[in-house]
């Protein structure tokens, strides 16, 4: 716990990256917006990953993809397959 304490934000310092009120930042905690640690004191601390999360710098996941045919005769068909679920991979962002 002590390590996810260090990369951690105070509400205070959130709201001021996000130009809104400590309340606001105390109301998404409460709904669920953003995740957040509760130190053995009581305080909230919003973990690094989460306020990327939200400025959209959140790095992406890996996807996998996977085509198959039933036969060696169908080469042809696996290829069509693997490149339409690499465009549509692309299509969605992943």
């Amino acid at each position: 716990m002590i390590e996810c304490l260090r990369s951690s934000t105070r509400p205070v310092k959130l709201a001021k990256i996000f130009g809104v009120s400590y309340v606001a930042v105390k109301n998404w905690a409460y709904s669920g917006k953003i995740k957040y640690i509760k130190t053995p004191g009581g305080k909230y601390r919003y973990p690094e990953s989460e306020i990327k999360m939200l400025l959209g710098e959140a790095p992406k996941g890996r996807v996998a993809i996977y085509a198959r045919v039933s036969s060696e005769d169908q080469k042809e068909d696996l290829e069509r397959q693997k490149q339409r679920l690499v465009e549509y991979a692309k299509s969605k962002g992943l």
